[in-house]
């Protein structure tokens, strides 16, 4: 039997030695003490964001500081074999923090916010203010969905950046793509180590930056005769992509 099913799972940035390792927990004080009013002996799992986890459990707890040890390491869950940078032009506050939840959850690698023509929030300076709770909403995701390591934030950038700094098989989902293949028929012929997926604003991207994305090698795709919003666009896109890559089981 599994002894850390059902246990909560915290991410901690930490490094650990073997079985009996004392701990600082104190980052987790607010979680511990506070929302599941932990008392010593309590156990958890925990993660170091970088594939490695353990069983840890609680051995002291106070108004501010708490400590723990190692009872056990773990395996951590595996992370999707395909890694997926999500550059993602920044959206409305609530929609843009959605995406960066989702897409965790989904298995996203990395997350870009992405500053284009029709971008509301501008400019790429205004978006670098909400990286701290950007972080936290990508923790507690990571958490939930009992990811083994958590996604990385890039900094915010302008387009033209995102164009040039895109790896892997980069594919623009586009609402004019007309009959070019979908995600699914793009990546049929290959086992792609990386993609790299661009998602406009809720404007759109315009027909020049698509143009220069398409220059630069990008594949221009279509997500089907309907017009999506921005942000079920980048959880379609993302999903097909990881279906593709077989994370949800083979296709039927």
């Amino acid at each position: 039997m599994d002894a850390s099913a059902g246990l909560q799972r915290f991410f901690l940035d930490t490094t650990w030695a073997g079985v009996g390792s004392v701990l600082d927990l104190t980052p987790l004080h607010h979680q511990l003490a506070h929302v599941l009013r932990a008392q010593p002996g309590m156990r958890i799992v925990l993660l170091d964001g970088r594939g490695r986890a353990c069983l840890a459990e609680v051995a002291q707890i106070d108004r501010q500081h708490a400590t723990g040890r190692i009872v056990a390491l773990l395996p951590a869950p595996p992370e999707p074999a395909v890694q997926v940078t999500l550059y993602q032009c920044a959206l409305k506050a609530d929609k843009l923090e959605w995406v960066w939840q989702k897409a965790t959850e989904l298995g996203v690698t990395r997350l870009a916010p992405v500053v284009s023509r029709r971008t509301v929030v501008r400019p790429v300076e205004a978006l670098a203010k909400k990286e701290e709770r950007w972080s936290a909403i990508v923790r507690e995701a990571a958490e939930q969905s009992r990811r083994g390591a958590l996604p990385t934030l890039l900094p915010p950038m302008r387009l033209d950046e995102a164009i040039r700094a895109a790896q892997g098989v980069r594919l623009l989902p586009w609402e004019a793509a007309g009959d070019r293949p979908g995600i699914g028929a793009a990546l049929a012929q290959t086992q792609p180590a990386a993609v790299s997926l661009l998602i406009g604003p809720e404007g759109g991207l315009d027909a020049d930056e698509v143009e220069t994305a398409a220059a630069a090698g990008w594949q221009v795709v279509t997500l089907g005769p309907r017009i999506l919003r921005a942000e079920t666009a980048a959880l379609a896109a993302l999903t097909l992509v990881m279906q593709a890559a077989g994370e949800f089981g083979p296709s039927a």
